[in-house]
């Protein structure tokens, strides 16, 4: 084997060719590995994959290992696997630590580098994605400058970010840059910020690997962002997690913001607002803590409070402080035992001196508004499993929002021709022997899942919608067949009916 460059662009370029030549992608893997061992490393479990791999000389077999599964291979195998890069050129990338020059001596992996795929409204793209080795790798505790990879918070932001081609996006703490890599699809300029330097080093590895070009900036917050700049787009998956703030809880990096209880996530919305150029979007995610005798969004309403900003909230999950203590000391690689009690302990104390009942996680979404009036405040709690992309369904619900209030006469509605949209169902439930339905829902099938419970003349209008009569014309038939005024129908109806276009249940023309 040849020499490796010392030149590291060279050394990224042949690695990304050893790559793509041995097939590690997302297919590839699942391919190697089979289907029970893809959906157990998803889980983080490494057993199937490793029982799948072993003693297989495949090229992506022994990346696997060695570079996600954080297993020992030889140098010969990885020299092999990597034939353009060698063990030597994965040592000088900083990937990888050999035991000696020997084909039989031992190689180590350093850092963890997994393939990823990604499907959205931007299209298809397959990418190679380095971060610090976790605890499928390692079995102990995280570091506290670790650097993670993608993980479920990461896949909840990604899946919500609207794709619309813009000119610049600012990226909050990037971490290992993954959410500045689906930005650069759809944006002329991609600025991403964090406060650790290793983050920020690998966030470089990772755009050179995957051939991106991406303005990176060390800083908290905003302090990285120069007076007067303004962005289309604003993407922060930020260090939220609410943390005790005592010296006998260790602080990680890439998910404790430093701050006391929730203010860290207050103070992005609070002050992204700055950052938006008019019309722009910022899309985050968070937590935020409950309180007894207060509604989780009156919390949200006091941080929006004097921005100006429109407010798409949607709460996705609500924890109560044990379990949220639980996840979070697990999640930091802490097993069982006195030091997780000690920790537990420290939680549960920190959440009663301020009250705290509960933790809600959920996708902020803010705009910077380009018309005058009262901003949009929408919020929603929604605990289904959502599978499809959302950055679509919060694009067409502000659209929507804007053209909603544009009809600023309230009969401006009945001049519209609605249609039903094609993923909707309408479930009855009856009472046994009555004729009538007692209960009629229409349902999602996709998007925010939304369901709304409607009565007899309100299902009536939506049956009507087809594209053709007029919601005024539907109204006036539905009054004559109910012997009713029509202003009288059109008064009951018209606000259900905007709530309906809303939630995305009707469609606008």
């Amino acid at each position: 084997m040849s020499t490796p460059s010392t030149d590291p662009r060279v050394l990224v370029a042949d690695l990304r060719a050893d790559l793509q030549a041995a097939n590690y992608t997302v297919d590839g893997v699942g391919a190697l590995v089979g289907d029970v061992a893809s959906a157990a490393l998803d889980r983080e479990q490494s057993l199937p994959a490793l029982r799948a791999t072993e003693g297989s000389s495949d090229p992506a077999a022994v990346l696997l290992r060695v570079t996600t599964l954080g297993r020992a291979v030889t140098r010969a195998a990885l020299d092999a696997a990597l034939p353009r890069t060698g063990t030597a050129g994965a040592e000088r990338l900083g990937l990888v630590r050999a035991a000696g020059s020997a084909p039989e001596d031992e190689v180590k992996p350093l850092v963890d580098l997994r393939p990823y795929s990604v499907d959205d409204a931007a299209g298809t793209a397959h990418w190679w994605l380095v971060s610090d080795l976790g605890e499928l790798a390692t079995g102990e505790a995280l570091s506290a400058d670790h650097v993670l990879g993608v993980g479920g918070a990461s896949l909840t932001l990604a899946s919500a970010t609207i794709r619309t081609p813009v000119e610049r996006v600012l990226d909050l703490g990037t971490g290992c840059g993954i959410q500045a890599l689906h930005a650069s699809r759809h944006s002329r300029r991609v600025t991403a910020t964090d406060t650790s330097e290793r983050a920020l080093d690998l966030a470089a590895v990772n755009a050179a690997l995957n051939e991106v070009a991406l303005d990176l900036r060390q800083g908290s917050l905003f302090d990285p962002v120069e007076a007067g700049e303004r962005f289309d787009l604003v993407v922060s998956n930020p260090p939220f997690v609410i943390t005790p703030r005592t010296d006998a809880v260790p602080t990680y990096e890439y998910r404790d913001g430093g701050m006391p209880g929730d203010s860290l996530v207050q103070r992005l919305v609070g002050g992204v607002g700055e950052m938006l150029a008019p019309g722009g979007v910022a899309q985050l995610l968070g937590n935020w803590e409950l309180h007894e005798g207060q509604n989780w969004s009156q919390r949200l309403e006091e941080w929006l409070a004097g921005t100006g900003l429109d407010a798409w909230v949607v709460q996705r999950e609500v924890a109560d402080p044990a379990l949220y203590a639980e996840t979070w000391i697990r999640d930091g690689g802490q097993k069982s035992g006195p030091r997780f009690d000690e920790l537990y302990t420290a939680w549960l104390d920190d959440f009663a001196a301020r009250g705290v009942t509960g933790v809600g996680f959920g996708v902020l979404t803010l705009r910077r508004p380009l018309r005058s009036g009262a901003p949009l405040r929408r919020f929603e709690e929604n605990f289904a499993t959502l599978s499809d992309p959302l950055g679509e369904v919060f694009a067409a619900g502000l659209a929507v929002h804007d053209r909603l209030a544009g009809l600023a006469d309230p009969d401006d509605l009945g001049d519209l021709t609605l249609q039903v949209a094609p993923d909707v169902t309408d479930e009855r439930f009856h009472t046994p022997g009555d004729p009538d339905p007692r209960i009629v829902l229409l349902r999602q099938g996709g998007g925010l899942r939304h369901v709304a419970q409607v009565d007899g003349d309100l299902a009536g209008l939506v049956g009507a919608c087809d594209g053709e009569l007029t919601v005024g014309q539907i109204t006036a038939g539905l009054a004559v067949l109910g012997e009713e005024a029509v202003g009288e129908v059109r008064t009951r109806l018209y606000p259900r009916v905007r709530d309906l276009i809303a939630d995305g249940i009707l469609l606008l023309p």
